[in-house]
This record gives C-alpha cells, sequence and structure tokens, in this order.
C-alpha cells in the first residue's frame, strides 16, 4: 500500500527521533565539552549564545561560528553530524526570511532584477542573519549533543530554574519519544492488514481515527504514570543521581567561556 503524507511524516519523525536517542552515545564519549561540569557547559555555551546575538559584525560571527566548529571536533561531534541535523535545516528556515531583506534594505546597488534592486547592504544583512542563527543552534546543539539529557535537567535546576518547568521537560521529552514510537507502531500495523490501495478519503478517514485512538492512549497512559510516579515518592522535583562537582579543569573552562563571550561582545559593538 503506498504511504500517505500522515502515515509518512509519522515514521519519518519515528527515525528522526531514533537517531536523536542515539545522540547520547556521544555525551559518552571523551571530548572537550564532556570532560567540563554539565553547569559548565550550559551556562559557557549560554554565554556564546548571547554574544552571538549580540555582535554587529560579521566578522565576530564568524570567529564565534569558527569557535563552535573547533569545540565540536574537540568533542568528537562528526562535523556531517551538524550539516545533516543543523546546517541545512536552519540554512533552509532562516534563508526564507533573509531572502527579502536583500531587496528591501536600502543601500548601495548591486543587481537589478525587473523591478527589485539587490543591495550590497541588503547581501550583507541576510548574510549576517544566517550565519549568527548558524553559530547559535550550533553552540545549542553541541550542549544536547555532549550532554545527557538528565544531566542538562539538573544543571537547569542548578541554575535556579523553577523545578515545574523541569518536570514539564523532562516529561515532554519521554512522552514526545513514546507518542510517535506508538503512532508509528499503529500505522505499520494498520498496513500490514490492508490489501491494495486505499482512497485518499479512506486514507484521512484512517489517520482521523488512528489521532483519535492515540490521543485515547495518551491520556490513559499519562494518568497511569502520574500515579506510579505518586506511589513511588515523587513531590514534584526530578532527583538524579550523579553529583556534580566543580573541578579545576571547570573553573579554567568558565574562566575561558567567559573571555570569550566578553570579547566577543566587545568587539562586536
Amino acid at each position: 500500500m503506498k504511504r500517505g503524507f500522515l502515515e509518512a511524516t509519522t515514521m519519518g519523525f519515528a527515525r528522526a527521533l531514533t537517531r536523536a536517542m542515539l545522540s547520547e552515545q556521544i555525551a559518552r564519549q571523551r571530548g572537550l565539552l564532556q570532560s567540563l561540569d554539565p553547569r559548565v557547559r550550559l551556562f559557557g555555551l549560554f554565554l556564546l549564545v548571547l554574544a552571538v546575538t549580540l555582535s554587529r559584525k560579521m566578522t565576530v560571527v564568524a570567529a564565534l561560528f569558527a569557535l563552535a566548529l573547533a569545540i565540536a571536533l574537540l568533542s568528537r561531534v562528526r562535523i556531517a553530524t551538524l550539516a545533516t541535523r543543523v546546517w541545512l535545516v536552519v540554512l533552509a528556515f532562516t534563508g526564507v526570511i533573509a531572502f527579502p531583506a536583500i531587496f528591501v534594505t536600502p543601500g548601495h546597488p548591486v543587481a537589478v532584477l525587473g523591478p527589485l534592486t539587490i543591495t550590497e547592504q541588503g547581501l550583507r544583512t541576510a548574510a549576517l542573519l544566517i550565519l549568527r542563527v548558524e553559530a547559535a543552534v550550533t553552540f545549542t546543539t553541541l550542549l544536547v549533543l555532549c550532554t545527557q539529557w538528565t544531566h542538562v535537567l539538573k544543571a537547569l535546576r542548578a541554575l535556579r530554574l523553577p523545578k515545574e518547568a523541569i518536570t514539564m521537560l523532562a516529561m515532554t521529552h519521554r512522552y514526545v519519544f513514546l507518542l510517535v514510537e506508538t503512532a508509528s507502531q499503529m500505522f505499520e500495523s494498520r498496513r500490514s492488514r490492508t490489501v491494495g490501495l486505499l482512497k485518499p478519503a479512506e486514507q484521512r478517514h484512517m489517520a482521523a481515527r488512528t489521532a483519535g485512538v492515540l490521543l485515547s492512549k495518551s491520556v490513559s497512559l499519562s494518568n497511569e504514570v502520574y500515579l506510579a510516579m505518586q506511589s513511588r515518592g515523587f513531590r514534584g522535583d526530578v532527583q538524579v543521581l550523579s553529583d556534580f562537582r566543580l573541578t579545576m579543569w571547570d573553573y579554567c573552562g568558565l574562566l575561558l567561556f567567559l573571555l570569550a563571550g566578553a570579547i566577543a561582545v566587545w568587539m562586536g559593538r
């Protein structure tokens, strides 16, 4: 049976999320970021993202992007992984947003395409926007790839993020994987019991029924999980067995992050 759009999209999400779960293997490797305390990684990379957003010069943003590449290589993150998972996706979405700036930004004309005029300032504005987003998302992706999710949550809690938000992030992370995997299994089960091609109306009817059953399952499962957590002593705060301890290397890394962010902001004014 030929796959419908919704079915193919759902199964594609399932494969993508499965690959995302395998990304935790990178966090267990030996590398630059992996050797730092999760709190230092979170705070330091956040400072670099802030420096990227505050910098107005393309050369400074490009230097921060090069720094992100260096950190990725030292943390044993493959450039191909960043290119396929981050850069191409960000380029597609940000390019759509930045494209009109090429024509609407006033400045020195470079080329004329009928009623539209491409300006030098417009090209710089679009390039700066794309480079800035690429650098910021690269730093964020390195944090997620090089840090286990539970450690990210505990580091956020150490930085005084409300425990309600931590709990929501933890449960959402788990439920997204579970629900998409359940939806994929439901579609696969239906496909194995269907002979021939379904009409578009029948495909939409099947997708609507599957969505309804999935919603019912999610509500029932959430109640069961909550009762199970209550019976095991859950009182609103997620506990992680790992104990964070700052070493001299962590303090040196934090100092380097602070210096890099401060220099980038000062030079990018």
